[in-house]
Formats: structure tokens, sequence, C-alpha cells
């Protein structure tokens, strides 16, 4: 009986808190700017919002210094990753607690995610990478949301801006990724990797079965050369090409997030962005599981034997 009463108390809770939410952010659209244009009023003063311009380049707040505000935001990235961890990892303790045990829990849950498809060996090479990558994006997409964090202006721009809005950012650790893989590929296969994108081994061995009088399977040899010089330069290709759709998988994303919960904010500017904060949070973590773990995928098939990679 007991248990029915206090169900029954937190359901009207829920429901009053629901209430007061949907009528704060009814009152707070028809006192926006939004609402205001409908009504042929102004709007509100505690409930008005500057109409939102995007800005797809990076704006440099400090006039004549290279320096972007995006490059800002990914310097306090960088800080604050190296402030947690050497605050986890400053006195450590056999039994850890805190924000020490946090980090090792975060270890282990990445350390396991990685080397259940790469193996133990391959896995504690990817680590480093792949995490860096993840938490990269990962701080750039979640220090955004602190409230206030592009309101603060430095001659007449935003001092400071989401890093992964700007193309140069993603398109910096696509390049990254790309070079690690190849460096890998390279570094586990020797000279066959390169084998990959040029292979002149099926037309040379053609050319010599036609030099030496076997006609028939010299012709057969010489078009399946070209065709592996054909596939070799679509393999190459693909892998320029993939360094293209990492660059504007996580901006395009990214940007579109951040455009969005502008424009929730001009035209509900109470209760509602808070949604939409909470859905860029999720985005933010996505995106940063899908970039390191394609990472991964693409470190692990590099690495990848010849006779397993053709059976795969």
């Amino acid at each position: 009986m007991a248990q029915k009463k206090l169900l029954g108390c937190s359901l009207n809770i829920w429901i009053i808190v629901g209430i007061v939410g949907l009528a704060a952010a009814v009152i707070s659209f028809i006192g926006g700017s939004v609402g205001a244009m409908i009504r042929g009023d102004e709007p509100l003063s505690i409930f008005a919002v500057h109409a939102p311009h995007p800005e797809l380049p990076a704006e440099h707040p400090f006039p004549g210094l290279p320096i972007t505000n995006t490059l800002i935001t990914s310097w306090i990235s960088i800080l604050v990753l190296f402030g947690l961890f050497f605050a986890a990892t400053r006195k450590m303790k056999l039994v850890p607690k805190g924000l020490q045990n946090l980090v090792e829990f975060f270890y282990d849950a990445a350390a396991d995610f990685i080397e259940d498809p790469a193996g133990k060996e391959n896995g504690r090479r990817f680590f480093p990478v792949c995490v860096t990558i993840f938490l990269f994006v990962l701080a750039n997409a979640w220090i955004n949301l602190i409230p206030g964090f592009e309101t603060i202006k430095m001659n007449g721009m935003p001092l400071l801006r989401n890093a992964n809005t700007d193309i140069n950012v993603p398109l910096m650790l696509a390049v990254v990724s790309f070079f690690f893989v190849e460096y890998w590929g390279f570094k586990t296969k020797g000279t066959p990797y390169l084998r990959k994108f040029f292979n002149f081994v099926p037309l040379g061995q053609g050319f010599k079965q036609l030099f030496t009088g076997k006609i028939k399977p010299g012709f057969s040899g010489i078009a399946m050369g070209l065709i592996a010089i054909f596939t070799g330069l679509l393999e190459g290709i693909s892998e320029l090409i993939r360094m293209i759709s990492f660059t504007f998988r996580l901006f395009g994303n990214m940007t579109a997030g951040m455009i969005l919960t502008l424009v929730m904010i001009y035209i509900i500017p109470w209760i509602v962005p808070s949604i939409f904060y909470g859905l860029e949070a999720f985005l933010g973590f996505v995106q940063a599981m899908i970039f390191g773990g394609l990472t991964l995928c693409f470190l692990i098939v590099a690495v990848m034997p010849e006779a397993e990679e053709e059976t795969t």
C-alpha cells in the first residue's frame, strides 16, 4: 500500500513537472523573437535572443595573429584532458577511488573494446591513436555545451567555438588516421603492402609468357595485369577518399547540430533547447566513437594477413 502511494506521488510530481515545463516552453515561444513576429510586437527582454548567424570559417578574435577561436578551443580541450588524467594518476593507489577509479574504468573498457577485434599485440599499438582521437573529438564536443561558451566576444567575434565545426580540425584528424593506417600496414607487411596499390607482377608475367611463345596465357596474363593495376588505382583513390569522408562526416554532423541548437534557442528560448543540448552531448559521443572506431577497423584491415584478408 505504501509503495502504491509512493508511486502515485512520484507520478503526480512528474506530471506537474511536465505541465510546468510545457507551460514555460509555450510562454518562452510566445514572448520570444519568433512569437513577437507572429504577434507583431517586440520580444520580451528575458526571452530576447539574437538571430543565429553561424559562420563556417573559423574566426580570428585577435587581429594580426594566426589564432582562430577553434584553435583556442582545441588547446582548452587538450589542457582539460591533460589535467584530468594528471589529476587521476598523480597519486595512484592500489585500491582506486574517485577520479582514478573512473579513469581506470575507462581505460579497461577502451582496451577491451580495441583488443577484442585487434588482438592483444595490435590492440596495444592501436590504443594510443584510437583513444586519443576519441577523447579529442569528445572533449571538443562536450566543452562546447558549457552554458555561455560561445557568448564570450573578442573584437566582435566569439572567442571560443566548437573545434569540430572547423573543417580543418576533422581534416587534421583524418590525415592522422590515414598516416597511421598506412604506416602500420607497411611496417607489418613490408614492401608487399605496396602491391595493394602498385601490383605490376601479373602484367610482367603476362609479357614474359607472351615473349616465350605462350600466346594465349600471355594475353590472359596481360589482361589480368591491367585489371590488377586498375584495382590498385581504385584502392589508392579509396584510401584518399576515406580522408574526405572522415572529414565531412564529423564536420557536417557537428556543424548541423550546432546550427540546430542555435535555431531552437532562437525559436523557443526556454526548456526545449535543453533537450537538444542532451542530443548534442549524445551526438558528440557517437561521432567520437565513429571516428575512433573506423580508424580501428582500417588499422585492423591494414595489418591483416593476405590470406585472412581474401577470405573476409
